[in-house]
């Protein structure tokens, strides 16, 4: 077990070295900050003094180490396009926002996607559902920054039911967090569904039936307990993505997170914040699958290394 977790969390080290390597890279190919950072009428002179206050004069490989370094203190540097703030500090600033969505869609997806499931593996082969086959299909089909326009469209701006954008009270969350969540919808329901069909053909389940055991116990306690594993260990992945895949919803809906941070820091060249989004976000994915393989190991002894 220990030989197990140690090797996990070996190659999770090794994922974020490669991440911040590509990381560095990507950013230095969308040009110098200092045209964004320079006025129009700004001489040689001015670019070069600012050229050489950012390091931005030396080799890459040594400011990739410089950067290394000082993300293993957790310094990422200041930022460039918001003097007087540190990079890693707008990050945390703005994480709790990112956060806040981001856990409000994984609510809304569980809500709607578990019932769904069920349902649907307990009334096999009927409307309900191909009314679920036909959820899942369109979750997966459609891009969530698509959906997240056309629920502004509908139900902002034709309905005026909720706002158009920006952050506020759980008005403002539910149809960007709809918009994030819906291909979790998709994922959850047709997992739960799999995992029903498979408990509910089991002996155990059958002998309940036999005992006489009202058919809403033996679906919601018997089976769904048992049926349950499958999508709770995809928990760990749905969180990863979810939080990781919030820079298009934020930007749709001007959300101020971490999100819609990376994107104008991407406009306006800024390579400390936008490293420090991307280690953020990439932390956060690599921990829910450590969380997750972690947890596989607890509950099936069989998963280890040879």
């Amino acid at each position: 077990m220990k030989r197990y977790l140690i090797i996990r969390l070996f190659q999770s080290l090794l994922a974020m070295l490669a991440i911040s390597m590509i990381a560095f890279v990507l950013s230095h190919l969308s040009g110098s900050p200092v045209d964004a950072m320079l006025p129009d009428d700004a001489g040689p002179e001015e670019a070069e003094r600012l050229i050489r206050l950012w390091g931005l004069d030396r080799p890459y490989h040594e400011q990739y180490l410089v950067f290394l370094g000082n993300a293993l203190q957790g310094n990422l540097g200041d930022s460039i396009k918001w003097s007087g703030q540190t990079a890693m500090g707008l990050v945390l600033d703005r994480l709790p926002a990112t956060l806040q969505l981001g856990g409000f869609a994984i609510i809304v997806s569980t809500i709607i996607a578990l019932p769904i499931g069920v349902l649907a593996a307990v009334y096999k082969d009927s409307p309900f559902d191909s009314f679920g086959k036909l959820i899942a299909l369109l979750g997966q089909a459609m891009p969530n920054f698509w959906l997240g326009i056309v629920l502004i469209w509908v139900f902002a701006v034709t309905l005026n039911w909720f706002p158009t954008s920006g952050r506020g009270g759980l008005a403002n969350m539910i149809l960007p967090a709809i918009a994030m969540g819906w291909f979790q919808v998709a994922a959850l329901m047709r997992l739960t569904r799999s995992a029903m069909l498979e408990v509910l053909d089991s002996e155990y389940v059958k002998l309940a039936r036999i005992k006489g055991v009202p058919e809403w116990r033996v679906v919601w306690v018997h089976a769904f307990r048992n049926a349950a594993i499958v999508p709770l260990t995809y928990f760990g992945l749905i969180a990863g993505s979810i939080f990781t895949g919030s820079v298009v919803i934020e930007t749709v809906f001007a959300w101020p997170g971490t999100g819609l941070l990376a994107i104008d820091a991407i406009r306006g060249r800024d390579f400390p914040v936008v490293q420090a989004v991307v280690l953020t976000f990439a932390g956060v994915f690599i921990l829910a699958n450590l969380i997750v393989d972690t947890l596989y190991a607890y509950l099936d002894p069989r998963i280890r290394y040879r």
